[in-house]
């Protein structure tokens, strides 16, 4: 009986014990169903363009084609380490990504060193490498930036205009009847001196009779008195000058002179060669001092008035020679000069008047015809950077040119542009002279940039993506 009684008691002893070393390893190991902890979500330094890493944005922005910026994160700006380069060195590059290149070392604005950029170091952001047989295919050529002097053309359309300064109104001085038109229609060429109408006047009737009476008076005064003489000759010459004052012309006068009796019809003259513009004078009609009777237009000279828009009125000087091409006359060029610039700018064409001053000594250049002027003009002050306007990639929001690198590679450059002339831009900013851009096929490869540039992007949008997901799938391991 003692003997089992000891045998349970161990049992008990060894159950005690077993419960007891089991609930100590329960609390030193966490339990399976506890909640994994949440990885914490990665917040973005900032997001850059996906085409172009250089174009960053502090918050979430769409390019112009509607893709979305790509996110930085911390870990994708931490410096890798360097692994060390060998073979040629190609060139330098600005050491904070700028597109800017150097054959040799040197120091940028702050003083940091360019680095150096090796025949086996990779691409580096927007270069692209093109095989020799691909350039050869595609047709790439290229010109070296270079300084110029810039001509450029500024074209305009006008209309042949009488010149203003030549056009002259013939009025009478006194009132009178016209009893015959020498020139009854619009249109006629006249003469100088030539007669335009015959007038009847009693005015003038009158003043040539005061005329002849003071002349037969100074006659009869020849064997008088000095001061009789003096007084008749006074008179005389009163009369003969109210009748210049009247614009009778002289061979008018002397033929009064010599016939000694008053004229029945006066004849008025053109003071000018020209043309007949307006012509109210009728046969017949009674006239008032200062009435218009002719309008008459002297060709020989005539202007162009042309339109320039406003962005080419920069260009045009007073004095600038013009080449003009008339319609009438497609064989034909004529030139002038400019005359004159208004002062005004239309607002509903956006173009200033610019007024060209033409010799028209055959008469072929006639008042309402249309024409086109060419005037060439060159850029003020010494010669500018230039390159060829085919080697302009503008997207409207953008304007850039290829560099052509040695090895087969391009680099995309942005640049600023100023005026266009003779086929060429003037570079404000963005080149260097002696820099080898592409003319041609440079559409081509920068198609084939961007393609590469988009690629790397969304392959490294793909990579962030699937280390997102390892992070989350095994953050608790």
């Amino acid at each position: 009986m003692i003997k089992y009684a000891g045998l349970i008691v161990m049992l008990l002893l060894g159950l005690g014990l077993g419960l007891g070393l089991g609930f100590w390893l329960g609390q030193q190991r966490p339990m399976q169903t506890s909640a994994i902890p949440a990885v914490a979500e990665r917040k973005p330094l900032y997001y850059h363009h996906p085409m172009n890493p250089q174009v960053t944005s502090p918050t979430p922005a769409k390019d112009d084609m509607g893709m979305d910026y790509l996110p930085v994160y911390p870990e994708d700006q931490s410096t890798p380490e360097a692994k060390p380069q060998s073979g040629k060195i190609l060139y330098y590059r600005h050491p904070m990504g700028a597109p800017d290149t150097s054959p040799v070392p040197k120091n940028d604005e702050m003083g940091m060193d360019y680095l150096p950029v090796y025949e086996s170091e990779p691409e580096s952001s927007g270069q692209i490498r093109i095989s020799p047989e691909k350039i050869q295919k595609l047709g790439v050529t290229a010109e070296t930036v270079a300084k110029r002097t810039l001509t450029r053309s500024i074209r305009a359309l006008g209309s042949i205009q009488v010149d203003e300064r030549r056009v002259h109104a013939v009025t009478p001085r006194f009132e009178g009847w016209i009893q015959r038109l020498h020139v009854n229609a619009t249109g006629q060429a006249v003469k100088r001196g030539q007669a335009l109408l015959d007038s009847y006047s009693p005015a003038l009737m009158t003043a040539q009779q005061e005329y002849l009476i003071a002349r037969q008076g100074q006659q009869m005064l020849q064997q008088g008195s000095a001061q009789a003489q003096d007084t008749a000759a006074q008179l005389t010459e009163n009369a003969l000058q109210r009748l210049r004052y009247w614009d009778i012309a002289p061979a008018q006068l002397q033929r009064l002179k010599t016939q000694q009796k008053t004229l029945d019809s006066l004849p008025l003259l053109s003071p000018v060669n020209g043309v007949v513009v307006e012509k109210p004078a009728i046969e017949g009609m009674r006239f008032m001092p200062g009435e218009l009777l002719f309008r008459i237009a002297d060709l020989s000279e005539v202007w162009l008035l042309a339109e320039v828009f406003e962005q080419d009125i920069g260009g045009v000087r007073p004095g600038q020679a013009v080449q003009i091409s008339i319609n009438a006359y497609p064989e034909r060029v004529f030139s002038g000069k400019v005359g004159f610039i208004y002062p005004t700018l239309a607002t509903e064409t956006r173009t200033v008047k610019v007024r060209v001053e033409l010799p028209n000594a055959d008469g072929l250049l006639k008042p309402g015809l249309y024409g086109s002027v060419t005037l060439t003009t060159s850029a003020e002050g010494d010669k500018c950077l230039a390159i060829p306007d085919s080697a302009l990639i503008d997207s409207g929001v953008r304007q850039v040119v290829l560099l052509q690198k040695d090895q087969g590679r391009f680099e995309p450059r942005a640049v600023k542009l100023g005026q266009q002339a003779d086929g060429y831009y003037e570079v404000l900013e963005g080149l260097a002279e002696g820099d080898e851009v592409v003319t041609r096929a440079n559409f081509l490869i920068d198609a084939e940039s961007n393609l590469k540039s988009a690629l790397d992007s969304f392959n490294k949008q793909g990579a962030d993506t699937r280390q997102a997901t390892h992070e989350k799938q095994h953050g608790g391991h």
